[in-house]
């Protein structure tokens, strides 16, 4: 059996997510937005609430849920880097924003975790 590599286990988790956001009524915007500094994993629309996604997976319940490991830098970066998205379209400057997080937990049976409006910028950065 070979090895599966931590990106696709979290390529395909996203796969997971993004369908699983899709039966929610969410619209898929763009997957694996990169600027430096940081990714977003999903960008999807929730109505016209422009919706910055990240996906966390753990294939054990013996650690930190997945959903606790979005601290305050990793919010920070999402932040910064759901800026720059807006920079670069701005089609959506004019959106209701919103950050969720949604942990996956694995391997065998998935079940999903999806906290919306997980976090805030606490300051004007967008």
């Amino acid at each position: 059996m070979a090895l599966r590599t931590s990106g696709v286990v979290g390529r395909s988790a996203e796969q997971k997510v993004l369908h699983f956001l899709i039966a929610q009524g969410l619209r898929p915007v763009a997957r694996n937005f990169r600027c430096r500094g940081g990714e977003i994993d999903l960008i999807m629309l929730d109505g016209d609430c422009l919706t910055f996604i990240e996906v966390r997976y753990r294939a054990s319940e013996n650690f930190v849920p997945a959903s606790q490991t979005v601290d305050t830098r990793k919010q920070r970066k999402i932040i910064h880097t759901a800026a720059m998205y807006i920079a670069r379209n701005r089609q959506f400057a004019a959106h209701t924003m919103r950050f969720d997080v949604v942990s996956v937990q694995g391997p065998q049976q998935l079940s999903f975790a999806w906290i919306a409006d997980a976090f805030r910028p606490n300051d004007a950065s967008l």
